[in-house]
């Protein structure tokens, strides 16, 4: 009788101790205990807000209400038009975890994506993130209000790894599935925000997201049709000429109409064109990758003039 009962005080114990031990351990395995509190925190008290407007609005409105509150029956959530492509400038998904979850930081976003190609899905994607920042495609000037942000674990000097490209494809095609986001509105940060921002950097493979459906490229062809001669520069004046002129590929001639206004057709694509120099470095950063000067040449034109056309 007494073995029985040392023998059931033992069990509770051991019960107790292994309960404690695995709420001990399940504070421990997730660093973000606390912030993901304050996570559910702040969407429950957005759930508050969507109940109580416009069903209890305050008796002091400024304007005579009906006899009887009438709610439509016809809306959605609102879903996002645009995903925006970040790179970090950081060194470690860890330090962007953190920046994230930190609040004096005020930037977010709604996907973090590591190099080993682990995804973060820190924001429900129809809510507003702070990635965007002050930026511009087109007509739209809020982006935070209409985007989804992803931010690629990458310093902004190195290439992006193929486990994080895989991901970000996969990433992409649930987003493209689930809002019906255009292949045209898979763009970069340094899009929308030429002047401030350079990310993804010109190491970013945008051609290989538009060849599965995520962004427009320009027909790999179109170069062809660009004449380019062979024109003699002079590298030193004071010296032989025959010993000091070399030959340097210049290009003349590009397929594009006499109209062609490249700042018209920059603005017509969606850049923000008041800062012309900045406007030809994003679309450069994004299309030619080699060379990102702020000058057009006649192949960066033919490219130009062949992405308008896909766009209209």
């Amino acid at each position: 009788m007494v073995q029985a009962k040392l023998m059931k005080y033992f069990a509770i114990r051991l019960t107790l101790f292994l309960a404690a031990g695995a709420l001990v351990a399940s504070c421990s395995v997730n660093p973000y205990a606390s912030t993901n509190r304050s996570y559910k925190k702040q969407v429950k008290a957005y759930t508050r807000a969507l109940r109580t407007a416009p069903l209890q609005e305050v008796d002091t409105i400024a304007y005579p209400r009906g006899d009887q509150w009438v709610g439509t029956t016809n809306f959605s959530m609102r879903k996002p038009n645009y995903v925006i492509i970040h790179h970090t400038a950081q060194n470690s998904t860890e330090q962007t975890l953190k920046t994230f979850t930190t609040p004096r930081t005020s930037v977010s976003a709604h996907y973090v994506i590591g190099r080993d190609g682990k995804v973060y899905h820190m924001l429900h994607d129809y809510l507003r993130a702070w990635h965007a920042g002050a930026g511009r495609w087109g007509n739209a000037t809020d982006l935070n209000s209409s985007s989804v942000g992803i931010e690629l674990d990458n310093n902004g000097s190195e290439p992006f790894t193929d486990e994080m490209i895989t991901s970000l494809i996969g990433v992409l095609a649930k987003l493209k599935k689930e809002h019906g986001i255009p292949a045209a509105n898979f763009i970069g940060h340094s899009d929308i925000a030429p002047v401030r921002k350079v990310d993804p950097s010109p190491l970013f493979p945008w051609k290989k997201l538009a060849d599965n459906g995520y962004g427009l490229w320009y027909d790999e062809n179109v170069l062809d049709s660009v004449v380019v001669l062979n024109k003699p520069v002079l590298q030193d004046s004071t010296l032989n000429l025959e010993a000091f002129q070399v030959f340097k590929k210049v290009p003349v001639q590009g397929p594009v109409p006499e109209w062609f206004n490249p700042q018209e057709v920059l603005r017509i694509i969606g850049y923000d064109t008041r800062n012309m120099d900045a406007a030809i470095r994003a679309f450069k950063i994004h299309f030619v990758q080699q060379d990102v000067s702020p000058v057009l040449t006649e192949q960066d034109k033919a490219i130009l003039y062949n992405l308008y056309k896909k766009y209209l």
